[in-house]
């Protein structure tokens, strides 16, 4: 399989992660960057890891004309026009043949479909970046337990858990251009893993009927004053003003279209973790059997006594998110390959060599969208929503939440 040639669209937070993915990954080189601020120390370090000597670009239309597979890893609300512009650029002649989108694929399901819509217009082949999916933890339990779901039936029950302390840059705590809070940041994630593990063995991603979603959002951290006033200083974000969601929970019902029977997925997303860092949960119950995961649970553990920790410069050396760089820390020594970049990477590169779309096309990407607005309707109107209703299915095609529309002080306040 020859190398694949890949541009990256910005150059911040998952972009670096996504690089370090690349390194463990076979088949892919970074050839270009364009990004606003950030391209060209993300070029010399893809330089120092060996994953390709990439040429800044100030265009995605030069970008296209130089790359085998563009990676939009840009903000939320550039998504679209980034889209956009790539799709002028083939249809002018530029030779990029697929394409890569960090999730959420939109902030709400028109931009997802548009993604889709433009894509399709000029054959691009696509891949979904959801990373959980694809995490070693969950691919491996689901392996082992597929003669156990033969004989004794699917999983029933799974819940799901994203959690840390909060993002790194401003426009994540904006609604308006991230296209919500937490739940459209994290959410997603929650959302999509425990749909895939309830989905009995062989069975695509999408073969499961969502049936209805019941879910509740607040903000219980970071709209307190002491908080809000760190916020607005350190990320230019007013919640006193603007304010999105910092914890979203709910449940999702799923009908197995062959057997009629329902199963439930419980999804947890929360910006006010208080303990090592980021934690990724996960869980699930079947007849006589169950899994468990937690990424805080590490082979390796250190210990910095008050004394040594003016030494340690970087909390997050330990741990992403990680909120303290002193005593009893969990470090985890991979985290790309932990949860799921390399594993993500690998199949988009082995499918796009094949001329296919990745296990997780755009599509999956905008039914993941659907979900999430679905749940934001579900707190907003304080109810269950009937997925399987013609006018709900309307709706949100064009729905657009009050927390995405900067009205979130309504909803939270």
């Amino acid at each position: 399989m020859r190398r694949l040639t890949v541009g990256f669209v910005g150059a911040g937070f998952i972009a670096r992660f996504q690089l370090a993915a690349m390194a463990q990954v076979r088949g892919l080189e970074l050839a270009g960057v364009s990004a606003r601020s950030g391209a060209a120390a993300l070029a010399a370090t893809a330089r120092r890891l060996g994953v390709g000597d990439p040429v800044v670009y100030d265009t995605v239309t030069e970008l296209a004309k130089h790359v085998d597979v563009v990676a939009i890893l840009a903000p939320n609300f550039a998504r679209v026009p980034i889209a956009e512009e790539l799709a002028a650029a083939v249809r002018a002649g530029a030779e990029v043949k697929a394409v890569m989108c960090e999730k959420p694929l939109g902030r709400n399901l028109a931009e997802a479909r548009r993604l889709v819509e433009l894509a399709e217009s000029v054959r691009l082949r696509t891949a979904y970046l959801e990373n959980q999916i694809f995490m070693k933890p969950v691919r491996v339990q689901l392996a082992q337990l597929a003669p156990v779901q033969r004989v004794m039936g699917p999983l029933s029950l799974a819940r799901s858990a994203e959690e840390h302390g909060g993002p790194h840059e401003g426009w994540f705590w904006d609604p308006t251009r991230q296209g919500g809070g937490v739940l459209c940041d994290m959410g997603c994630h929650s959302i999509a893993v425990g749909r895939h593990v309830l989905t009995p063995p062989g069975r695509g991603n999408t073969f499961l009927e969502p049936l209805s979603v019941s879910a509740d959002v607040a903000l219980l951290k970071w709209g307190q004053p002491r908080w809000r006033e760190q916020l607005l200083a350190g990320r230019g974000v007013d919640y006193a003003k603007v304010p999105a969601e910092d914890f979203a929970t709910g449940m999702l019902t799923y009908r197995n279209p062959e057997t009629g029977q329902k199963v439930k997925a419980q999804f947890t997303s929360s910006w006010m973790y208080e303990k090592q860092g980021l934690r990724l949960f996960m869980d699930g119950t079947g007849p006589g059997y169950a899994f468990e995961i937690n990424t805080l649970t590490s082979p390796l553990q250190v210990f910095v006594g008050d004394v040594a920790a003016e030494a340690v410069l970087d909390a997050e050396a330990a741990l992403e998110k990680a909120t303290a760089s002193r005593g009893l820390l969990s470090v985890q020594y991979n985290e790309a390959d932990l949860y799921g970049y390399t594993d993500e990477l690998a199949d988009a590169a082995e499918a796009f060599g094949e001329g296919r779309d990745a296990l997780l096309p755009w599509s999956y990407g905008a039914e993941v969208t659907r979900l999430v607005m679905a749940s934001y309707l579900s707190a907003e109107r304080g109810r269950t929503i009937d997925l399987t209703d013609p006018a709900v299915q309307r709706e949100l095609e064009t729905y657009v939440p009050l927390i995405q529309q900067g009205r979130g002080a309504e909803q939270l306040l």
